[in-house]
């Protein structure tokens, strides 16, 4: 049933206010999704962000009338997005916050004939529940099976269905007998759109630690770089640096009548090494306890018992 001409006015009128009140947003897909699911979504998400579903047409419809009031506005590229079944949700906090809550909110589901499957299904191995008579069901999808306790019994696991795959009515019948619910559904994430910037979701999986540890590593490459064409940048000082100061202490230590304070430590080394051997000990009493351990320990001798013929005697004598 259309929408009347005062409902449609307050539908343009929210989602004008949405765009204008909020800088983020995300584009989800609801295929799957009932309105229990959604509500429950909503409750989740006050005071954090505003979900906002709608029609297509009317959708696009809205983003031209606000690109036309604003033309300097960079959302005109969700109307691009506008395909499917799809939604917004408007924030102004963080997305990755938005992101735990709108992925947390997941239902299971039966595997409906017709449908897609978003992950393989795999039965696991056991009893089933049915009765002897329903053995020609399970050889119809090639499973094997056998009658234990009065009831079939699955000899192993089965791949049922493959991602991708439509769904049979021979395989939802099973999970039905079954009573498995093999699939989830919830708001699946699509885009991402962020003071002007629209992006793939899949962006939100880059946390700061992914960041430092790619920064670091081209900084590791432009030092590399930089030390072997000799082009000094800020990656590579101090490298420099540490390369200059080994070979000025290189000379210096084959020099008797010059030296610099940084390196002393390292000629009176050079000098007496074995001044610097007890540096690393645990602290007084070390030689004593070395001494200790030092001292040889006298082995006990046990002494062998008497010899014994095999009838008991004490001293083995002749027969």
């Amino acid at each position: 049933m259309p929408l009347s001409a005062e409902r449609k006015a307050a539908y343009f009128e929210t989602m004008k206010t949405l765009m204008a009140t909020y800088s983020k947003c995300f584009i989800v897909d609801i295929d799957n999704v009932g309105s229990m699911q959604i509500q429950t979504t909503r409750l989740a998400l006050r005071g954090t962000a505003e979900i906002l579903m709608g029609k297509n047409t009317m959708m696009r419809k809205c983003i031209r009338e606000f690109v036309e009031e604003n033309p300097d506005t960079p959302i005109a590229q969700l109307e691009d997005c506008c395909r499917g079944n799809v939604g917004f949700v408007f924030t102004n906090g963080d997305l990755g916050a938005v992101r735990e809550i709108l992925e947390s909110n997941v239902r299971p589901a039966p595997a409906k004939v017709g449908s897609s499957a978003p992950a393989d299904v795999i039965v696991p191995k056991g009893p089933t529940g049915c009765d002897p008579g329903q053995t020609a069901f399970f050889q119809t999808l090639q499973i094997a099976t056998k009658i234990a306790k009065g009831q079939i019994e699955m000899t192993n696991d089965t791949h049922l269905i493959s991602a991708g795959d439509k769904v049979t009515a021979s395989q939802a019948a099973l999970l039905q007998k079954l009573g498995i619910e093999p699939f989830t559904y919830g708001m699946s994430l699509l885009k991402v759109y962020d003071t002007g910037s629209l992006f793939d979701a899949k962006v939100l999986d880059i946390t700061d630690e992914v960041l430092t540890a790619k920064f670091v590593a081209a900084l590791n490459t432009i030092s590399k770089l930089s030390l072997a064409l000799n082009i000094p940048t800020e990656a590579s000082v101090t490298h420099s640096v540490a390369n200059a100061f080994k070979a000025i202490l290189a000379v210096t230590v084959e020099l008797e009548n010059y030296s610099f304070p940084k390196a002393e430590i390292y000629k009176a080394y050079l000098a007496d090494p074995s001044a610097f051997a007890g540096s690393g000990g645990g602290g007084g009493g070390g030689g004593e306890a070395a001494a200790e351990e030092a001292a040889p320990v006298e082995e006990e001798v046990e002494e062998a018992p008497p010899a014994t013929d095999m009838f008991g005697g004490g001293d083995g004598g002749d027969y």
